[in-house]
């Protein structure tokens, strides 16, 4: 079977989700190819084609371009045809329809059994793309197409839900969400969580649970409830308890959360250090003892899946899918978001358990991720989904 995958990209090393699905479709002896609009050099996983790019300040390369399209026009006629006649169908505009033509020239000129896209928004204005080639659509539902796209755009998915055979949801939640954006419930549908290699992750017995080292992974977005997160830990520094919180990542509300660190005089204790490689990541999470994921929302978060296999203790609000990654008193504590109050109360009382409840904790944390969330599973699962 030949499976097309729609990303912006080429994934990146520690972009495992990608990669791993990608691995387990080859392994199971599909053909796979990725429709990216940039290429990493260095990417070997499978055969690649790069959209045509428009370059305003290189007329020469612009013409390429044209050229390029012009020439996967001409060599099929009946599929840019049946695309044309699909987007008239939905009332697209003539400058709309050659607009998606040209973004869509690289899959156009493929002969494939599935189009899959990595993310819904990427679907769009593609979505008669799969139909005029004669392949099935495929389409994966992740964090933001589900919780931050739709605020901004009105109901952005009719179209792709009428044309897409099957849906791929991380979370059950991220279904939920979908059948609130208009998903019929009649759609085929399978949820496949994120999963990790647990045999990279170090399991540190060895952790100083009497010194608090907070960490929080991800992108310094408001989404991830960082600026609740800080002031829960200003309660925590105004009662006398010592602790560090590191911060790994980056993003557009660093200034922002700087001026939060200084208002709450939490200099000595907040440290950001910017985005770091998977190698220098697994570091901080190896010596951390108590990881925070104090989110609106999350689609799962990989980041706490890491936690959880490096012998972090886990404490997360209930925003998305959180409560599906972490099991309430099982495996880390769960609590409603938006609430610093609350959190600062948790972090208290797991600060106040016996060594070992903790230790109990942390390791069926560690032993739910090996059985529930490891590659090998997730590999079999992505075949399933194309192949059923």
């Amino acid at each position: 079977m030949k499976i097309g995958i729609v990303l912006s990209r080429t994934p990146s090393y520690s972009e495992t989700f990608f990669n791993s699905k990608i691995k387990g479709l080859i392994k199971s002896g599909h053909e796979v190819f990725l429709f990216v609009q940039y290429a990493e050099p260095d990417f070997k996983l499978c055969p690649t084609k790069i959209a045509p790019q428009l370059s305003k300040r290189n007329p020469i390369l612009q013409l390429k371009s044209f050229l390029r399209v012009g020439w996967v026009m001409a060599r099929n006629i009946q599929k840019i045809k049946k695309f044309i006649n699909l987007e008239r169908e939905v009332n697209r505009s003539w400058s709309q329809i050659f607009k998606n033509i040209f973004n869509n020239a690289h899959i156009l000129n493929t002969k494939v059994d599935w189009l899959h896209f990595g993310f819904a928004t990427q679907a769009i204005q593609s979505e008669n793309v799969a139909a005029a080639i004669g392949a099935k659509m495929g389409v994966s539902l992740r964090g933001y197409d589900m919780d931050v796209y739709p605020l901004k755009h009105k109901r952005p998915y009719d179209l792709l839900w009428k044309k897409v055979d099957k849906v791929h949801a991380i979370s059950n939640y991220m279904m939920q969400r979908a059948y609130q954006e208009g998903l019929s419930a009649n759609k085929n549908f399978q949820i496949i969580t994120p999963a990790i290699e647990v045999a990279q992750f170090e399991f540190n017995k060895s952790k100083n649970w009497e010194q608090p080292k907070f960490l929080t992974i991800g992108r310094l977005h408001w989404i991830k409830g960082l600026q609740y997160t800080l002031e829960a830990l200003a309660i925590l520094a105004k009662k006398g308890i010592d602790f560090t919180y590191t911060i790994v990542g980056a993003g557009a509300e660093q200034e922002e959360l700087l001026y939060t660190v200084h208002q709450l005089s939490l200099e000595n204790h907040v440290y950001f250090v910017g985005k770091k490689s998977h190698e220098e990541t697994m570091r901080y999470l190896s010596e951390a003892n108590i990881y925070l994921q104090y989110s609106l929302s999350e689609g799962f978060c990989n980041a706490v899946l890491e936690a959880q296999a490096s012998g972090a203790f886990c404490i997360v609000s209930d925003g998305g899918a959180l409560a599906e990654n972490i099991l309430h008193g099982k495996t880390g504590m769960v609590l409603p978001k938006r609430n610093p109050m609350a959190l600062a109360q948790m972090i208290e009382e797991v600060l106040d358990l016996p060594i070992s409840k903790i230790e109990e904790i942390v390791a069926t944390a560690r032993n739910r991720i090996k059985n529930d969330f490891d590659l090998k599973s997730q590999e079999k699962s992505f075949s399933s989904f194309f192949e059923n």
